[in-house]
C-alpha cells in the first residue's frame, strides 16, 4: 500500500515520495480545451485547490533550478491520465514560464503586518526567477527592475529622522510586480506566461474580520488588474479561492475572467473526490465495508451535477483505519471542522434571529430551506444593513459557497435563482451542533444574572429553579430537544459560578457517578446533587424524575457524600422535555 500523505498540498511532492494520489491530471486537458484566458475556481478550502494549481505547475512549467539548470517533470506524469490527451497538450509539457503564489499565510492583525507577508510571498516567486539577472535577452535597465522587487527590504517599518516608525512605501511597487515579472520572462524564455494564484480570498476573509478590508481589498484589486488584465504576456491564468469577490470589488473590468463555482459543470470532478475515486481508494486500502459510514459522514456536495465527497476528511479517515496501523476500530470524526475556525458559521450563530434559529433547527433536523443565491459577494456585505445586523441572506450565500450547505434543487424567477438546501452530511452537521451549543452556553454565561437561580437552589425552592430554567430555555432553538447531554451540558454551565461551591460533573459518588455534583467549601453547609433527565413527551417528566430519585437511591450518592466527610447533601432530580423543566426535592 502506498503511504497517505497528509497535508501534502504539492503535486511533485506527493508524486516523488510516491504517495497515493487520485489521479485529478485532466484538468490539464481541459483548461486548454475548456478554460478561458483567466479561470476562477471557488471551493470550499480543503477540496484540492492548492494540489490543482501545483498540478498545472509542474506540467507547463519550463522550470529552472537554483544553479540555472532546466528541470525536466516529465518523470512526475508517468502512467497518469494526462497522458493519454491529445498532442496539442503534451507538446506544451514544461513549454511556458509560470509565476505560482498562494496568498493562504497572509493573515496578519493589521493591514501592514499582512501586506508584508504578501509582499515576502511574492518576493519568494521573484527570487525563484533570479536566473533573470544573468539572462542575455534582457537589458541592464530590466535587469535594475527585477533588482528593484528581488532585493527590496523585507522589513514592514524603518526608523526615520526624528526617530518614528514608517511603513515603507512599496505597495504600488508589488501590486505591479507580477505584471512587469511577467514581461521579464517572456522575454527570456520567448513564450507568454501562465499565472497561477491560490486562496486569493483568505486576506481579504481575514481582513474583514480584523477590520482593514477596504485596504487590502485596494491591494489586491491593484495586483490582479497588473496581474491578470493589462498583462499583455499572459498565456493564462488560474486563481482559486472559496468565495468569489464581487466585480466591482476586485475584478473591475475583467471581461476575461470564467467563474468556476460549486454551481458550474465545468471542471466540477477535479475539486473533491467523486464516488468512484472514494470506493477506489476505501477498496485499495481493504476498507470497502465502511463505504456506508464514509459516505454518511462525508459524502453530500453537489458541483454542477458532480456528485462529490470531501477529499481531506476522506484521506484522513482512510488513513486512521488502515489495518496495518491496527486502528481498524477508529470512529468517524469532523476532520474538516478541525482545519479551520468555521468563522461564518460563528458569525450566523452569535449573530442569529429568531429567523435563523428556526431556520437552524430545520436544517439541523434534516430539513431544507429555500433562498435567493448570487455570487456577486463581498464579505463587508455580511454587514450591509442600515441598522448594523447581519445580512442573513448574505450569510445563507456564504453558508452555501463554503460548503456548509449543499444543493438539492433550484428554481429561477426572472433573473433571480433560489437554492433549496440542505446540511451535506453528519461531519457539517456535527459543525452547526457545536457551534450552535457553544453559542448557547456563550449566551447563557455573559448575558444572565443567574444570582435567582443560585438563590432558589440554596432555598430548595424547586417553582423558582424551574422559572429560572425554563425562561432560559424559551430562548434557545429546539435543535437538541430530548437529548440529554444537551440539557445537562446546558444546566451544568449555569452552576459552575454558584458561589461557596465548587461544580462537578460525572465524578464518582457511591456506587456510581452522579450528573452534576456541588461541593460546599465550608463544612457547615450540606453538597448538592443535581440528577438530570430528559423525555420527549410532557406526560412522560414525572416519570424522569422518578428514576432521577430511584438512581440517587440504589448508587448510594447520598451515602458516598457523607463518607467523604460532608455532613450530607441536598438532592434534586431535573427533568427536561423541549423548552420546559420540571425540578423536584429528593424526600430524605
Amino acid at each position: 500500500m502506498q503511504n497517505i500523505y497528509i497535508g501534502c498540498e504539492f503535486y511533485k511532492e506527493m508524486i516523488d515520495k510516491n504517495c497515493y494520489y487520485v489521479d485529478k491530471t485532466m484538468l490539464i486537458n481541459d483548461i486548454v480545451v475548456k478554460g478561458s484566458k483567466v479561470n476562477l475556481f471557488t471551493r470550499p478550502r480543503r477540496f484540492g485547490k492548492t494540489m490543482a494549481l501545483t498540478t498545472l505547475k509542474a506540467f507547463f512549467e519550463a522550470e529552472i533550478d537554483y544553479k540555472g539548470n532546466p528541470v525536466d517533470n516529465r518523470h512526475c506524469f508517468e502512467g497518469k491520465k494526462i497522458m493519454g490527451a491529445g498532442e496539442e497538450v503534451l507538446s506544451m509539457l514544461g513549454r511556458y514560464p509560470v509565476l505560482f503564489v498562494t496568498l493562504k499565510p497572509a493573515k496578519m492583525d493589521d493591514f501592514e503586518g499582512s501586506f508584508y507577508q504578501l509582499k515576502s510571498l511574492i518576493q519568494d516567486e521573484v527570487a525563484r526567477h533570479s536566473y533573470l539577472l544573468s539572462s542575455d535577452a534582457l537589458s541592464e535597465d530590466e535587469k535594475a527592475r527585477f533588482n528593484e522587487m528581488y532585493k527590496s527590504n523585507r522589513k514592514p517599518y524603518y526608523t526615520d529622522d526624528d526617530g518614528g516608525k514608517r511603513m515603507r512605501e512599496d505597495i504600488s511597487l508589488f501590486s505591479k510586480a507580477f505584471g512587469e515579472l511577467s514581461l521579464l520572462l517572456k522575454k527570456h524564455h520567448g513564450k507568454d506566461v501562465i499565472i497561477l494564484i491560490d486562496e486569493y480570498d483568505v486576506p481579504l476573509e481575514n481582513a474583514y474580520f480584523k477590520g482593514y478590508y477596504d485596504r487590502m481589498v485596494g491591494f489586491i484589486r491593484s495586483f490582479f488588474e497588473n496581474s491578470l488584465k493589462t498583462n499583455t504576456a499572459l498565456q493564462f491564468a488560474a486563481v482559486t479561492g472559496c468565495l468569489r469577490i464581487s466585480k466591482e470589488s476586485i475584478f473591475t473590468g475583467m471581461n476575461n475572467l470564467d467563474v468556476c463555482s460549486v454551481r458550474t459543470r465545468n471542471f466540477a470532478e477535479y475539486f473533491g473526490f467523486t464516488p468512484e475515486e472514494t470506493m477506489k481508494m476505501l477498496s485499495d486500502y481493504e476498507l470497502t465495508e465502511r463505504a456506508e459510514e464514509v459516505k454518511e459522514w462525508y459524502d453530500g456536495y453537489l458541483f454542477g451535477d458532480t456528485e462529490v465527497y470531501n477529499p481531506w476528511s476522506v484521506t484522513k479517515y482512510v488513513k486512521e483505519h488502515i489495518p496495518a496501523d491496527e486502528r481498524v476500530d477508529v470512529l468517524p470524526e469532523p476532520y474538516w471542522s478541525n482545519t479551520s475556525s468555521n468563522s461564518i458559521v460563528k458569525d450566523l450563530v452569535y449573530g442569529a434571529s429568531m429567523t435563523v434559529r428556526t431556520e437552524l433547527d430545520r436544517l439541523v433536523q434534516g430539513g431544507t430551506i429555500e433562498k435567493m443565491i448570487h455570487e456577486d459577494i463581498t464579505y463587508a456585505d455580511i454587514e450591509n444593513r442600515s441598522d448594523g445586523k447581519k445580512s442573513e441572506e448574505n450569510l445563507w450565500n456564504f453558508l452555501f459557497y463554503t460548503g456548509y450547505l449543499k444543493k438539492v434543487s433550484e428554481r429561477q424567477e426572472g433573473n433571480k435563482v433560489f437554492l433549496t438546501m440542505c446540511i451535506p452530511n453528519a461531519e457539517v452537521k456535527y459543525i452547526y451542533e457545536t457551534r450552535i451549543y457553544d453559542w448557547f452556553n456563550e449566551r447563557v454565561r455573559s448575558k444572565t444574572d443567574r444570582s435567582a437561580l443560585y438563590k432558589a437552589i440554596l432555598d430548595r425552592d424547586c417553582a423558582g429553579i424551574e422559572q429560572f430554567v425554563n425562561e432560559l430555555l424559551r430562548q434557545a432553538i429546539s435543535t437538541f430537544d430530548s437529548q440529554e447531554a444537551f440539557y445537562h451540558g446546558f444546566f451544568l454551565s449555569l452552576l459552575y459560578d454558584m458561589p461557596d461551591y465548587e461544580t462537578q460533573s460525572n465524578r464518582e459518588e457511591g456506587i456510581g457517578r452522579p450528573d452534576i455534583r456541588m461541593l460546599p467549601l465550608s463544612p457547615k453547609d450540606p453538597a448538592i446533587l443535581f440528577e438530570v433527565k430528559a423525555r420527549k413527551k410532557f406526560p412522560e417528566m414525572e416519570d424522569g424524575i422518578n428514576e432521577a430519585f430511584e438512581q440517587i437511591r440504589t448508587r448510594k450518592y447520598i451515602e458516598g457524600i457523607i463518607d467523604d466527610g460532608f455532613i450530607g447533601a441536598v438532592a434534586f432530580g431535573i427533568c427536561f422535555c423541549r423548552k420546559s423543566c420540571m425540578v423536584r426535592l429528593l424526600e430524605q
